[in-house]
């Protein structure tokens, strides 16, 4: 059981890892190894890492690896990715490899709306909050400027604002709607700020203004952004998807009807589209943004119409095959961590210093590559003859197993199946 423990947050760094080792260890310099091995020697970097978020005690290590050979609009990319899951940054990188001969990715932003609300409750009559909302509306974004004189100066700023009934669903809610363009700032503290200021005017009038009161409960952007949409698609000759020991009109055939699976079943959509996250979280986290937002949108879009389902699409049509994606993804590269992480500056300068709109259309891609490889595998050789080879160096590095070992069980599991007993068993018999 936790100890209870108050001001925490005051107490140095030193002396939280005392009072954590103390209370939650037993093992005392053992764990303050652990967590200083992780320290970074510069002392200002470090101290960079320890104020990103309250109560740091070390760092916590992602792998940082790159995915060579993405054909994006004709424009040739190496896209970075920091995820803990073996396969992903292998797969993405063999999807990139099969496309970049068969026309590359084609990508197109749809449109860069996000959305923020003002919740409240109000008990009169609509007809006199909607007229009061008509008179109040300019104001509301007049009284905001100080906070959008900049973001217009760069062509964005406050799309649009109305007055939405919610009060079927519950009782006396309303909410002042609100859209904007953040260009290429995620746009999350501005949205929030505009926001604030919308409910502080939108209360003070309606003191003078309504007969009954306005109780602004919260103001909050949202996370899901149906109209910040990005499409990716891949396309070629049903003839050319050839490979090897595959027919091509089978496996367009499969593919396409696994597709179709995760459209109508939602157990079989939430793994498919998990494996679309695995590329698009690995390049949203690389590049310093919000993978939780994200990871809320998208899902969210998926279910839209009512049914959790694919996000990806597949069909052939006059010999032709096409596989395309449409999602939500409210991104940013400047602001947050961009300008801060040196990690996130390094993977941001590998991809050119794209705009929010490209780094959009890259992180989509990322996702739609990684959902090819997936459903190619699973229609062809099945997943886990990939899957566990790439999980055979975890479970080398689990036993501790020498170079010596992990070359002849690397060699001996190219032509056996891969699996955690069989593996030990190897590591068993060289070890005798």
């Amino acid at each position: 059981m936790a100890a209870l423990v108050s001001g925490f947050s005051k107490l140095s760094k030193t002396e939280k890892i005392d009072w954590l080792v103390a209370h939650h260890f037993s093992e005392n310099d053992s764990i303050k190894q652990v967590l200083k091995q992780y320290w970074n020697s510069d002392e200002k970097l470090q101290q960079l890492h320890d104020e990103f978020i309250e109560n740091t005690v070390t760092n916590f290590y992602l792998p940082f690896g790159v995915a060579p050979n993405f054909v994006i609009n004709d424009k040739t990319y190496t896209i970075p990715m920091a995820i803990e899951e073996s396969s992903v940054v292998a797969a993405a990188s063999k999807a990139a490899k099969f496309w970049q001969t068969r026309g590359g990715f084609k990508t197109k932003v749809i449109s860069t709306t996000k959305i923020g609300q003002v919740h409240f409750m109000y008990n009169g009559k609509k007809e006199a909050l909607t007229s009061f909302f008509d008179k109040i509306k300019s104001k509301l974004i007049t009284d905001a400027k100080p906070i959008t004189k900049n973001m217009e100066k760069r062509g964005g700023g406050i799309l649009d604002i109305q007055l939405k009934d919610k009060t079927e669903g519950l009782y006396n809610y309303y909410q002042l709607h609100a859209t904007f363009e953040t260009l290429d700032a995620m746009g999350a503290n501005f949205i929030n700020s505009c926001l604030e200021q919308f409910a502080q005017t939108f209360k003070a009038e309606a003191e003078t203004q309504l007969a009954a009161p306005v109780e602004i409960v919260m103001s909050i952007l949202s996370n899901y952004v149906p109209e910040c949409l990005v499409r990716a698609e891949v396309s070629c000759n049903v003839e050319d998807l050839a490979e090897k020991d595959i027919d091509p009109n089978t496996f367009a055939e499969k593919f396409v009807q696994a597709v179709n699976i995760a459209e109508i079943e939602p157990y079989r959509a939430v793994t498919h589209n998990k494996g679309i996250m695995n590329g698009i979280d690995a390049v949203v986290l690389a590049t310093g943004n919000d993978f939780r937002a994200v990871e809320a949108g998208v899902h969210a879009y998926a279910s839209k119409n009512g049914q959790y389902s694919s996000l990806t699409h597949a069909k052939v049509e006059n010999g032709v095959f096409t596989f395309w994606m449409e999602i939500p993804l409210a991104l940013g590269t400047v602001g947050g961590l961009t300008s801060l992480h040196p990690l996130v500056k390094l993977a941001l300068n590998l991809l050119d210093h794209p705009t929010a709109k490209q780094l959009m259309q890259i992180v989509a891609v990322a996702g739609l590559a990684q959902n090819f490889a997936a459903l190619r595998s699973l229609t062809t050789t099945g997943i886990q003859e990939g899957h566990m080879k790439m999980h055979l160096m975890n479970i080398l590095n689990q036993f501790e197993a020498t170079p010596q070992e992990k070359e002849t069980i690397i060699n001996h599991f190219k032509h056996n199946t891969v699996s955690h007993s069989a593996v030990v068993e190897q590591i068993e018999k060289l070890r005798g």
